[in-house]
């Protein structure tokens, strides 16, 4: 808590305004600033909020309203939690204040539309980029929609970062403080820029998940530079880095390897089974991954992606930097991919990394060659209509992830499961009052 109070009171130093922003940012919640932004009708719905550091709960909010003309209302069918869902959880997110509905992957229904919303109508199924784009600026027009230079007002991202990137749907006003879709309704602004159609043929189950976790694990894929007959590492084995596996023999790489510390190296290999994994805790005394690596595969693999993030560390020494605040991410894991990578390989980063860190290993980097790629947040807009295609035709089917289906009234607990990797959770799809039945072949709704 004292480190989001830092921030606020660093933002207010620094001026913050919206005023230039593509659409207006800070709507947490509805039931900010006295219920300015609330439905007329009085409606109310459940949705997830963040109370603080580790607390996350099901409250009741009021349903939101059309605030622009580019607005849209969903009706949430279908969301989720994601790992980055848990780094919000524990305080590592910057600029998050207790009540900020979260949750930034959700499929629904089109409820209503402002008067400038010509491309879609009420009533038709959609899935939302986690990224808020304005669809006019440079990067936007490029696809690069997750640099989008309009939808993040925060003044304390550009300060420690050297530019803002764009907003984030329920992720801290670090990211343009938007109310998520953990919730029955969500405010869609710059509506026809950040909603994809969903076609009848794809169900909510495979539909949901182009919101975030495709984009993004193919992205990493693509980004880092994997190309037929490559060998490819990927640590964490969590929905990205599990898909990313999936993309990457795909994409023709002869051998890939998942790094992970627990059971879901055996789920990953028994989803794909031309996958090698290393159970880092099953190694010998004082055994390396990337010793292992070279042993696997001698002079190191030609890509290495890290899709773990910076919070977890392994040592004892980072451990206490972390704790104690001398570091804010661990390099462990990228240390470690760039020690298995062959010279002059390329070694991708799409897991959360938020500021700085120490013990990088620089030398080996320079002296081997070794092309370091700061992957960023997936521009879910430049995917979309690739990956459509591909999840409608059968080339990838992402419920080759789920393990769980939740309703929302649980989706608190869900964050403790994701967090503590327990249960067999790997993706969980989260049901709402307006969720259709599962699909064929998807899990049953189970209580937590």
């Amino acid at each position: 808590m004292a480190l989001n109070i830092a921030a606020k009171q660093a933002e207010t130093v620094l001026g913050h305004d919206d005023k230039d922003r593509a659409t207006h940012t800070d709507i947490a919640n509805p039931d900010r600033e006295g219920g300015k932004y609330a439905d007329q009708s009085g409606e109310k719905m459940k949705a997830l909020a963040w109370m603080g550091k580790n607390d996350v709960r099901v409250i009741e909010a009021s349903k939101p309203r059309i605030v622009e003309d580019t607005d849209a209302i969903v009706r949430v069918t279908g969301t989720t939690v994601c790992g980055s869902d848990v780094h919000i959880m524990h305080g590592v997110i910057l600029q998050v204040e207790k009540g900020d509905i979260l949750g930034h992957e959700f499929c629904g229904v089109i409820e209503a539309v402002g008067p400038a919303v010509t491309k879609l109508k009420p009533g038709e199924r959609v899935v939302n980029s986690f990224v808020v784009s304005c669809g006019k600026c440079r990067y936007c027009k490029q696809k690069l929609t997750t640099a989008c230079e309009n939808t993040n007002a925060s003044a304390l991202h550009e300060k420690l970062y050297g530019s803002r990137m764009g907003g984030i749907f329920g992720y801290s006003h670090f990211t343009g403080g938007y109310a998520g879709g953990q919730a029955e309704y969500v405010r869609i602004p710059l509506a026809e820029n950040n909603l994809l159609k969903l076609p009848h043929s794809i169900p909510d189950e495979k539909g949901l998940y182009l919101s975030d976790v495709l984009p993004t694990s193919y992205h990493s894929v693509v980004y880092t530079g994997v190309q037929k007959d490559d060998t490819v590492a990927i640590w964490g084995l969590g929905p990205i880095g599990f898909m990313a596996c999936q993309w990457a023999f795909l994409k023709g790489a002869k051998r890939v390897i998942g790094i992970d510390n627990n059971w879901r190296t055996e789920f990953a290999k028994s989803k794909i089974p031309k996958l090698e994994t290393i159970n880092y805790t099953t190694l010998a005394k004082k055994e390396t991954v990337p010793a292992k690596i070279h042993e696997m595969v001698p002079g190191g693999v030609d890509v290495s992606i890290d899709a773990t993030g910076g919070e977890y560390a392994k040592s004892l020494v980072h451990k206490v930097e972390l704790k104690i605040g001398a570091e804010q991410d661990t390099s462990e894991m990228i240390n470690e991919c760039i020690m298995s990578t062959r010279k002059f390989g390329a070694v991708g980063i799409i897991g959360d990394y938020v500021g700085f860190t120490n013990h990088f290993n620089v030398g080996s980097l320079m002296e081997r060659g070794i092309k370091l790629i700061g992957c960023g947040q997936s521009p879910v807009q430049k995917y979309w209509e690739e990956l459509l295609e591909m999840v409608e035709n059968g080339t990838v089917d992402p419920t080759m992830m789920l393990t769980h289906r939740f309703r929302i009234d649980d989706i608190d607990k869900a964050y403790h499961l994701q967090e503590k990797r327990e249960g067999g959770l790997v993706k969980c799809f989260v049901e709402t009052r307006f969720s259709a039945q599962p699909a064929p072949g998807t899990p049953e709704v189970t209580s937590i």
